[in-house]
């Protein structure tokens, strides 16, 4: 049976004494069992990315993340990322944190233990049948975030436990059960170290997979990434040269003229602004079926 995150593991007594170089190799080990725990994981995140799939193309539905304490802050950061990165709107995104997103007095760990704030955050979120909530939590235990999925669950909505320890009360209220069994931690209960980044790599796989089956990804490029500074507008140039098969002075006109990746590389093809996003919304966003669609047009001597 795996260790457990509270564990303390005998193997690791007396760090306080041991040297900078050993102490160092101890951590990295920790760490590195953490993400190959992630391997057997995959099956079951893989279900629960599929489900959200799912739920998320049928509308406007949003990704909930919940959690507490340094897991609340993870699923945080993952959750800011997606508008940047893959244009995710910021209306189909939510984060539910025990104590709330302010940081600046540090994180409130009193918090973690009230389900009844849990359960009040989520009933103010009016979550519905259309949403995703992905509650994350090291030991499956914070009573806020199984309050959030419990009331999330009674609302029809999807979801998501990312936990460490498994057949916890975070799993008994979620319809999926995605379990990294990290292991005992190198300093025995602190689940920021080899739990901690266990569930970064999870997240980062979940929202990546997720972000790529609902078309926001093309072939392994971000088409959805903001060009919101100059670092990130090359990244665009470079990403409709390569699609467009045009060079880059010809892809940065397009994409000042027509503003993203998607529409300039579409009207390469011949599309105006406005047939361009008509093309898009008719493909769900998703550029290659809007290409794909358009070559048929073309061949269609109807």
């Amino acid at each position: 049976m795996a260790e457990e995150t509270e564990h303390m593991a005998r193997r690791f007594q007396g760090l306080d004494t041991w040297g900078t170089a050993e102490t160092l190799e101890a951590l990295w080990g920790g760490q590195s069992r953490a993400v190959a725990a992630c391997l057997s994981a995959l099956p079951a995140l893989g279900a629960a990315v599929e489900a959200t799939v799912d739920r998320l193309a049928r509308g406007d539905g949003r990704l909930v993340y919940a959690g507490a304490g340094s897991s609340g802050v993870l699923a945080a950061l993952d959750a800011v990322e997606l508008g940047p990165t893959f244009d995710w709107p910021a209306s189909r995104v939510a984060v539910v944190m025990a104590g709330g997103l302010d940081l600046s007095h540090g994180l409130d760990a009193v918090a973690e233990d009230d389900e009844g704030a849990g359960r009040e955050r989520a009933l103010r979120a009016r979550l519905g049948p259309e949403d995703v909530v992905l509650g994350v939590s090291a030991s499956g235990h914070s009573a806020f975030t199984v309050g959030v999925l419990d009331v999330a669950r009674g609302r029809d909505a999807l979801t998501v436990a990312l936990a460490c320890r498994a057949k916890s009360p975070l799993a008994r209220v979620a319809a999926h059960e995605v379990v990294v069994a990290s292991g005992a931690e190198v300093i025995a209960g602190s689940t920021r170290l080899g739990a901690g980044t266990a569930q970064k790599v999870m997240l980062n796989l979940f929202s990546t997979s997720v972000m790529a089956g609902l078309g926001r990804v093309f072939d392994n490029l971000m088409v959805d990434v903001r060009p919101e500074n100059a670092k990130l507008r090359q990244r665009c140039v470079a990403m409709v040269a390569r699609l467009a098969q045009v060079d880059e002075p010809r892809a940065a006109e397009a994409l000042t003229a027509h503003g993203t990746v998607k529409r300039a590389v579409l009207g390469l093809a011949g599309l105006d602004v406005a047939r361009a996003d008509a093309a898009l919304e008719r493909a769900g966003g998703n550029l290659r079926l809007a290409l794909s669609a358009l070559s048929s047009e073309e061949v269609d001597p109807s």
